[in-house]
């Protein structure tokens, strides 16, 4: 009778420890990081096809499952900033791109580079990187407006990219969080800037 009860509190045991770590794994997965794949090269040199990430879900504020609320964030989106956003043309896929135009910002695209308001991008290497007209939202000279609570977003390989220049703007409820690490494989390892 004592192995029976003994045999029963190992089982329980193992089960207790599966559930709790299965918990756990769901509430980091949910509010605190998220690893994704690249798919495609949209965002080369930055980010390769095949480069593993981790994303950080909690600094923009992470959603609550199955409502319409955030958890407070610990700063907003910044220009510059890579992030992970579910697709504003198919809300079943994850996309990855470089924040451009901030809410209210006048965004145009001529020459190859980016103008915010009139001024040509040149922070945080915008300088360096050519931007193709492509899309209705992208046409050579043309000025476009970023909505309150949206982001105009490019990929860092414009060439082969589909972005905001397609689409339009990333809406902020659809922003799921920042790229923040490269981890695998090992050889690319490092923070994403």
């Amino acid at each position: 009778m004592k192995s029976n009860i003994k045999k029963k509190s190992v089982i329980r045991d193992w089960i207790e420890s599966i559930i709790i770590a299965l918990i756990l794994a769901l509430f980091i997965r949910t509010f605190i990081v998220q690893a994704f794949k690249i798919p495609t090269g949209s965002m080369r040199m930055t980010l390769l096809e095949g480069d593993r990430i981790l994303v950080n879900k909690f600094i923009y504020g992470a959603k609550i499952p199955f409502t319409n609320f955030r958890l407070p964030a610990l700063r907003d989106i910044k220009r510059g900033d890579v992030i992970v956003f579910i697709s504003p043309e198919d809300t079943r896929k994850d996309f990855i791109k470089r924040v451009v135009g901030l809410p209210g910002e006048k965004v145009q695209i001529k020459d190859l580079r980016v103008y915010i308001n009139g001024r040509p991008l040149e922070e945080g290497g915008f300088a360096h990187r050519n931007y193709y007209n492509r899309g209705e939202f992208g046409e050579e000279g043309k000025v476009i407006e970023v909505p309150k609570d949206a982001y105009y977003v490019l990929g860092d390989n414009s060439f082969s990219s589909r972005d905001s220049r397609y689409w339009g703007f990333v809406p902020k409820k659809y922003v799921l969080g920042k790229a923040f690490l490269i981890y695998w494989p090992l050889t690319r390892l490092r923070i994403i800037q």
